[in-house]
């Protein structure tokens, strides 16, 4: 009688293990995340360069744009464009059509049709406002679009071109785009129609498209080519690994700082064997040095979506 006593409590008890785990692995698929997410960046030219904090509005650094934004309950979304700098040698300013992209993005996350699942899409239909523009808009950009599910949990990105992002998770890289090239140093890139048949013009659906689960404390990078061209992704990693977990805006534009400053610093070495100047070797081009660039870093944490 003893014995099938103990067997009943060992059983009552294995039971209740086994509901409670049940419970607890269900309370944190339930749980709601954010993105902590503050923004830096420098044009090539200095004098017109800022530097913001977290704001959900778009932002211009020389010919680069960005933005962050939130759908209440939904969603959060960053974003970087990188305008195509050739434009200039034609009276245009590049820097219009990546701002133009990116401002309608932010304002499209609050429309009905906003679909959290879908940055490509998300980048078709400010593409689409952009060739219905009433002032024709011309010019030529790339984009990284991550939004951030908030009912599963899920990170879906776009990127089509040379600018991209990177997912960093316990010290190492579990994320990172693939840039977009039609040869070396020419990115896809979304164009206006208004144009010769001799400049490039990609599609919104031409990007590459990856979702993945995040977990909390991931460090995500957004960016444009100036960071990526001029910081080897080992030292990207070992700034990233020391904000993990970290949720304090200041700290985070702080780290955001450092990386687009060290990014113009290092573009404007002469020395330096930059990445991009690797990349040039690979494809026969003798090229030491950084490539000066306007710079653009979207930082963001994962955290509780206690807010």
């Amino acid at each position: 009688m003893m014995q099938t006593f103990s067997v009943a409590r060992f059983l009552n008890k294995a039971i209740k293990n086994t509901i409670l785990n049940n419970l607890a692995s269900l309370e944190g698929n339930n749980k709601k995340f954010r993105l902590v997410a503050v923004s830096c960046g420098f044009a090539k030219n200095f004098l017109q360069s800022k530097i913001s904090t977290n704001k959900p509005k778009n932002y211009k650094y020389g010919d680069d744009a960005y933005f962050i934004s939130q759908k209440p309950g939904v969603a959060d979304v960053i974003g970087v464009a990188d305008g195509v700098g050739g434009w200039r040698n034609y009276g245009i300013d590049p820097g219009e059509f990546s701002s133009f992209l990116m401002s309608t993005c932010s304002r499209l996350v609050q429309s009905s049709n906003f679909n959290p699942e879908r940055p490509v899409s998300l980048i078709a239909s400010s593409y689409n406002e952009l060739l219905e523009h009433k002032e024709p808009i011309l010019g030529s950009s790339t984009a990284c679009v991550l939004i951030l599910n908030k009912e599963n949990n899920m990170l879906y990105a776009a990127n089509i071109g040379d600018s991209g992002f990177m997912v960093v998770r316990k010290g190492s890289i579990v994320h990172q785009s693939e840039e977009q090239t039609h040869y070396f140093n020419t990115p896809y890139q979304l164009s206006s129609p208004f144009h010769n048949s001799n400049v490039l013009s990609d599609r919104p659906e031409s990007a590459d498209e990856i979702s993945f689960p995040v977990q909390k404390g991931d460090v995500i990078l957004v960016a444009t080519d100036g960071v990526f061209d001029n910081l080897p992704s080992s030292l990207i990693l070992d700034t990233l690994t020391q904000i993990e977990g970290v949720y304090d805006p200041v700290k985070l534009q702080m780290c955001a700082n450092s990386i687009a400053l060290m990014a113009r610093q290092l573009s404007f070495d002469g020395k330096f064997l930059s990445p991009f100047a690797v990349n040039a070797r690979k494809n026969n081009i003798n090229a030491i040095g950084g490539k000066p660039d306007d710079v653009t870093v979207v930082l963001a944490t994962v955290a509780d979506n206690t807010g």
